[in-house]
């Protein structure tokens, strides 16, 4: 996984068709996060593409996640061939004449991230009935259909109100800019907030130093986040992840137990800590380091108290040691 705070996508929409297996392992060598399949069915876009017996093939190609995209007047229809086939992740289009909470269920069932995807034109408060439901926002930055178009800057500015969907969550929730990434729009792209870069012609256009372009989209919307939305400070990178706590490994499961509740992904690995009583060392309780502030608002209070049980464990543990036998 790359440093820095964005994650590339590659849609293999305008990737060779007729070499789909090396397109993309081409993608993940040049350093994609990610594969983005775009869906179509001719009703709801005027364009067919992949169905759920391609992802199917290609999923043995590659162990990067495959992030669909259903462009498609039926998801309820088929959502379950989509699952089957391997997709880690599905978003569908917000706009189908269908009801959206049973399909959201459905992805959430199969264990997978569920999305959904807004338009150009669609505003982001259509979503709100659905915000507890969804852990993908995809916001089309062009007309749905085609490749290659140019960003519409003002769909892409809905990223922030997207962003407020996932406000009360202490980690997760990504927002994805769908269409006319590349490396002229990557910062702009940044600067307004967007989690996933949905890039394909960009990528795959002849001559290009696919990795290249990978880096370059990556470093420039990091750099327009950087200054428009963090006041100057470099983002915090994805994988990182930092010590919350250090403590008994019985007392640290509980903590983290409370802690994964409430949505953030805790490690709990053995280190060079202290050594208790029992002659076992602590252990330390990981947490990313993008959720640390929020951790620390909520959890501060339960850290203390995990704290407190640890250092009354260890003190009678010693009393116990150093206590005299009856004669």
């Amino acid at each position: 996984m790359a440093a820095g705070r964005a994650r590339l996508s590659a849609s293999i929409l305008d990737s060779d068709l007729g070499n789909l297996a090396r397109e993309i392992r081409r993608a993940e060598k040049a350093g994609a996060d990610r594969i983005h399949v775009d869906v179509m069915d001719g009703h709801f876009v005027p364009n067919i593409t992949f169905g759920a017996r391609t992802i199917k093939a290609l999923r043995r190609v590659t162990r990067l996640p495959f992030d669909a995209h259903l462009m498609i007047a039926e998801p309820g229809r088929y959502v379950g061939e989509f699952l089957d086939a391997g997709c880690d992740s599905i978003s569908f289009h917000a706009e189908v004449a269908e009801p959206l909470e049973p399909t959201l269920d459905a992805i959430h069932r199969a264990g997978r991230a569920a999305g959904l995807a807004i338009k150009p034109a669609t505003p982001v408060s259509v979503l709100e009935p659905y915000r507890a439901k969804l852990d993908i926002v995809l916001v089309m930055c062009v007309e749905p259909g085609f490749g290659g178009q140019q960003l519409m800057r003002d769909a892409a500015r809905k990223a922030l109100p997207a962003r407020e969907l996932f406000a009360d969550r202490a980690w997760g929730g990504e927002v994805h800019a769908d269409g006319g990434v590349n490396r002229d729009t990557a910062e702009f792209v940044g600067a307004c907030g967007f989690d996933i870069l949905v890039a394909g012609s960009a990528l795959f256009k002849r001559g290009h130093d696919m990795a290249r372009e990978v880096r370059m989209i990556r470093a420039l919307a990091d750099e327009g986040f950087q200054y428009q939305l963090n006041a100057g400070q470099p983002p915090i990178p994805r994988e990182n992840w930092v010590t919350f706590a250090s403590l008994p490994r019985a007392i640290g499961r509980r903590l983290a137990a409370e802690i994964e509740a409430g949505g953030v992904p805790v490690i709990q690995l053995r280190t060079d800590g202290r050594v208790n009583p029992d002659g076992q060392r602590d252990y330390d309780l990981l947490i990313p380091a993008t959720a640390e502030a929020r951790v620390e608002e909520r959890w501060a209070a339960s850290r203390q108290r995990a704290d407190a049980e640890a250092d009354a464990w260890r003190a009678e543990l010693e009393r116990a040691a150093t206590a005299t036998p009856e004669p």
